[in-house]
């Protein structure tokens, strides 16, 4: 009688469970963006959302919990209930591999080149002319990130290793902020998010000497690669997706996915990411585990090879 009181029990749970994976979502849906508004992360879900909440029939909310390089926001959604109500729109800082079992990961939004930008003040227009500079002034170039461990940290701290020049690293809580230093000069350099500082370079304010990929860019054809500028082997790229609490029923983390992919797909999503200089990614929740295992090797190597101090 015991086994069969647990066998129902079993039955009636995983039925409970694909019900609520076939409603879902069944109300509105939290993002939390664990970095202050304005960076990389921030445009990129504002641009998507509205579109995935259209489909959904369901608002998506979209909070802003900066600090400590991203982990206080996505140790929010970490704790948070694992029913895909929570997501957090995560990045190379705020999912590393020391919080990377607390997530399942559910869709890759963009993987795309940094842009390497600076103040037109610098007086360097090139790769080439950025490494004479520094190295005649050791320490005097200083670039800003959003915060150790990040991104636009890391592929400084790569430029470093592969030049042999001495950069004065600035964090911030996120490229919004780093960004209006950079403007005000307080900064001299951003490998940076194209989303977060295209408006300035088109307007002159700021200057993209190159772009941090092995290749250029679909949304940035002209704009040379640090490898053909001067640097040969150096490869740096930006992820921008969205994770779920680990346990997440897999049904959920699956029509998330397909959602945001066919968002992405979206002639007018896809037109308007691209002249932000953003790549719209594709690929399974499975396909965006395995970009991130070989990612986070990837900048471990980096960082432990160079004793680089991170969150």
């Amino acid at each position: 009688m015991q086994w069969v009181t647990v066998g129902l029990y079993c039955t009636l749970l995983l039925s409970s469970i694909s019900h609520a994976a076939e409603i879902y979502p069944s109300k509105s849906i939290k993002v939390i963006v664990p970095f202050p508004p304005g960076g990389g992360a921030d445009t990129l879900i504002r641009l998507i959302a509205p579109t995935v909440g259209e489909l959904w029939k369901q608002s998506l909310i979209i909070e802003n919990r900066p600090g400590a390089s991203g982990f206080i926001g996505a140790d929010l959604v970490a704790q948070s209930p694992a029913d895909g109500y929570t997501l957090l729109m995560g990045s190379t800082a705020a999912v590393t591999e020391k919080n990377i079992a607390q997530f399942s990961p559910v869709a890759l939004v963009s993987a795309s080149p940094y842009l390497v930008t600076v103040n037109p003040a610098l007086n360097v227009n090139s790769i080439k002319t950025l490494i004479a500079y520094a190295k005649a002034n050791p320490g005097k170039v200083r670039y800003g990130s959003s915060g150790p461990g990040s991104a636009s940290h890391l592929a400084g701290e790569l430029f470093v290793s592969m030049t042999g020049v001495t950069l004065l690293h600035v964090p911030y809580k996120g490229t919004g902020q780093a960004l209006t230093d950079l403007l005000a000069g307080h900064i001299d350099l951003m490998f940076a998010p194209a989303q977060t500082v295209m408006p300035q370079i088109e307007s002159g304010k700021l200057l993209a000497i190159a772009q941090t990929g092995a290749k250029r860019s679909e949304a940035l054809p002209n704009i040379p690669t640090v490898s053909e500028s001067g640097l040969p082997g150096y490869n740096a790229v930006g992820w921008f997706g969205l994770f779920v609490p680990a346990n997440t029923p897999k049904s959920v983390i699956q029509k998330i996915n397909q959602t945001i992919m066919f968002v992405l797909g979206q002639e007018r999503i896809r037109k308007a990411m691209l002249e932000r200089g953003s790549d719209p990614a594709s690929g399974s929740a499975e396909e965006f585990a395995t970009f991130l295992r070989l990612d986070q090797s990837k900048w471990a190597k980096l960082i432990k090879d160079n004793k680089i101090a991170v969150q």
